[in-house]
């Protein structure tokens, strides 16, 4: 049987940035989709970073692409690939943002016809304990919680009457009938496992921060393709 034909895709994928690069600079549109699915991830938490907005982040790296696109016959190799690209991104995301700003500025949420004393104060209060606020408070809660019960059961007593009742330490000696000297060591490790703890599922939650999914790559990615076409033909 003979062997079938390779793909375009095929020998991009492990070519170096800088190859990949010098092809886009030529108009070669396979190469910029490669740099682009591989860069897509890092360049939408740049994005996403300033913005605190997925719509708004994927507009700000869809912009970016085209103008790095562009440009790219103006990229030297003098820095990684990946930060020029994110300068740009970063700047584009900088951009709406300044924008943002200055809408907010033009547009202020209330007028001085309409103003109450103590109004402005009770809504920020209002707004600081809506449900979003009291359900991620909520959620910090039970996180605490369940690391706290994970701890041994002698440094668990020690932090719970230390930190969640604040007693003294001569107190929680005295109704654990322990040394002042082992609350205060079972006090500080109690403190250093809970940080390695929230700490490693802080890493862990970190990891699918801001998730980049394939429905969302593949979006941008024909967004900037598309838009190249048509500038081909207009």
């Amino acid at each position: 049987m003979a062997n079938l034909p390779k793909t375009e895709k095929e020998p991009l994928d492990g070519l170096p940035d800088a190859e990949l690069a010098a092809r886009a600079a030529r108009g070669d549109q396979a190469a910029f989709e490669r740099i682009m699915r591989r860069h897509n991830r890092t360049l939408f938490r740049t994005a996403r970073a300033i913005l605190r907005n997925d719509e708004e982040a994927e507009d700000a790296l869809q912009e970016g692409y085209l103008q790095a696109y562009g440009a790219m016959a103006g990229f030297r190799g003098d820095a990684k690939l990946s930060t020029w690209l994110a300068r740009i991104v970063a700047n584009q995301a900088l951009q709406r943002l300044r924008k943002r700003e200055r809408r907010a500025q033009i547009l202020p949420l209330q007028t001085s016809d309409d103003f109450e004393p103590g109004l402005e104060e009770s809504v920020h209060m209002k707004s600081d304990q809506g449900p979003e606020a009291a359900a991620q408070g909520g959620e910090l809660r039970r996180v605490l919680e369940k690391q706290i019960d994970a701890l041994p059961d002698s440094y668990r007593a020690v932090f719970v009457l230390r930190a969640v009742e604040e007693l003294t330490v001569e107190e929680t000696a005295a109704i654990l009938l322990i040394p002042e000297a082992t609350v205060r060591s079972r006090f500080f490790r109690a403190r250093s496992l809970l940080r390695e703890a929230l700490a490693l599922k802080i890493d862990l939650a970190c990891e699918d921060a801001f998730a980049f999914d394939g429905e969302r790559c593949d979006r941008v990615v024909a967004f900037v393709l598309n838009h190249l076409k048509a500038q081909e033909n207009p």
